[in-house]
């Protein structure tokens, strides 16, 4: 009997995860991709001997990929070297001084180095608030509990059913992983200085939703910033996409490019094909790692629909990104490898991304100088940088507004490091909301997926598994558990654990 024929539609993460899972249990696996390159929003951009990450550009939670690896008898170091950050990151702060005033002779802790080494960083922390260095032990030692529970046993359940929870250990770990409080209410209970409060609030606001509106649970990712560490791939954070293709392809995988999916053909409830690039291409099980709603809203009839176009309407997504790859001719001073600039209203731009829904007033900002750490994404005596500003889904983008707000963040990068950069830019690209629609079809042009709030987490989220098409699969930031690269990856591991499952 010849292995049933799985289609994977997409090559980011959770599908090129898929894939191998699937490859790895037997079954014959082809992976469609409508770019011209795996990897998804991983994907890598080439020009004038700069070489840019694409999308995400932050590697935590180094045991996830280890362990994703692990299952095939393979460990990270087989595709690529990592390398711990220490620094991990820069924060810039508000600065009262002098635009004029030398960068070493700014306020006091205006500019924060975020130490690897745990003691340095209860060291920082009783030095910006006296006391707060136990607190801060006592709290990791919550979120360490809160990641080790989470990631090893919550995120790993496709969340079908409430019973997947009634485990009586899981139900007893609910109330001490604050599921039903708010990640800012609770963090307030041991801190009160408003920079060690951004400090710990950033994950959210970047990935997820308003502090207030996330459960304490996701302190597990400040276990994952302060405890693990912020590491990178040599080569980029393309090489991980990379590593998995090619661990694909080992496994038999058979991944096809600039192959647009256009319909998925339905019969008695059933999947029997996709149509791609005008031809129909059978199958006995379909998963989609492409955008969830694109997936339902475009390539699927209505009757077969699990979810209505109301239902989309009504999610709080992550938010979407405007970004900025940038080829400097000269080497650029006074930034780390990662850099945040909290040099504006925290809770103001939080509000215009989820409330209001706007293009922001002062925001707040991500800048990333990966050749400072890697020599081979910059020509010798040059620099790459990445500027990235959280902004709300669903907003008319256009090159003014870009160029608005390149020279405004371009005005407090120079400002704060002391040094002019735009003469010496050689090579510019914008990215936002039309380009993430293009490339992903992403719904209202996220770049992160659902907004990790209560009402949208585990089985609150879009299913796993169609409730109209029986053997439609779905993986991705969309689904469970989440937006993130690791809770990508994790999400194709547990589709294929499903579907072994349910084909046996």
């Amino acid at each position: 009997m010849s292995a049933k024929k799985i289609i994977v539609i997409g090559a980011g993460f959770s599908s090129l995860s898929a894939a191998c899972c699937l490859a790895q249990k037997g079954y014959d696996v082809t992976v469609l991709e409508k770019n011209n390159e795996t990897g998804g929003r991983g994907r890598k951009a080439e020009a004038g001997g700069f070489m840019f990450d694409m999308g995400p550009s932050w590697y935590w939670m180094p045991d996830v990929f280890e362990k994703f690896f692990n299952r095939f008898g393979k460990t990270t170091s087989d595709y690529y070297s990592l390398k711990r950050l220490s620094p991990s990151y820069r924060v810039f702060f508000k600065d009262e001084a002098s635009p004029l005033t030398p960068l070493q002779m700014r306020g006091e802790q205006s500019i924060i180095d975020i130490p690897a080494e745990k003691e340095k960083l209860f060291e920082l922390f009783e030095s910006i608030e006296t006391g707060s260095s136990k607190k801060l032990e006592q709290f990791l030692a919550e979120a360490k509990f809160k990641y080790e529970k989470g990631i090893n046993e919550f995120v790993y359940k496709p969340s079908l059913s409430l019973t997947e929870f009634a485990d009586a250990s899981l139900l007893l770990s609910l109330f001490r992983l604050n599921m039903f409080s708010s990640f800012s209410s609770y963090i307030r209970k041991y801190f009160s200085n408003p920079k060690l409060l951004q400090l710990l609030e950033f994950p959210v606001l970047f990935l997820g939703a308003k502090p207030e509106n996330t459960p304490a649970l996701y302190s597990m990712m400040n276990y994952a910033d302060m405890v693990l560490g912020t590491w990178y791939p040599d080569g980029g954070m393309c090489k991980i996409a990379e590593g998995m293709t090619r661990l694909a392809e080992e496994l038999g995988v058979k991944i096809y490019t600039c192959e647009n999916v256009e319909k998925i053909n339905v019969e008695n409830g059933n999947v029997k094909s996709v149509t791609s690039n005008g031809k129909e291409i059978a199958a006995d099980i379909v998963v989609s790692g492409a955008d969830y709603n694109f997936t339902e809203q475009k390539l699927l009839d209505e009757k077969h629909r699990s979810y209505s176009a109301h239902y989309w309407e009504s999610r709080t997504l992550s938010p979407s990104a405007l970004v900025f790859y940038l080829g400097i001719n000269k080497k650029v001073d006074n930034l780390l490898h990662h850099n945040l600039f909290f040099d504006a209203d925290f809770s103001l731009h939080a509000k215009e991304i989820y409330d209001n829904s706007q293009w922001p007033s002062h925001p707040l900002f991500y800048v990333c100088c990966p050749s400072i750490t890697d020599a081979m994404v910059a020509p010798v005596g040059m620099d790459n940088l990445f500027i990235l500003i959280p902004v709300a889904v669903g907003l008319e983008d256009n090159e003014t507004t870009r160029e608005n707000y390149f020279q405004m963040v371009m005005d407090r990068i120079e400002n704060r490091i002391g040094q002019i950069i735009r003469e010496h830019i050689i090579y510019k690209r914008t990215y936002a909301h039309r380009d993430f629609i293009s490339d992903y079809n992403s719904f209202k042009g996220n770049a992160y997926g659902l907004a990790n709030t209560l009402m949208q987490t585990a089985v609150l989220k879009p299913r796993i598994k169609s409730r109209k098409v029986k053997n439609l699969y779905f993986t991705g930031q969309l689904t469970v558990p989440g937006p993130g690269v690791p809770p990508s990856i994790i999400s194709g591991q547990v589709v294929a654990d499903l579907i072994e499952k349910e084909v046996l």
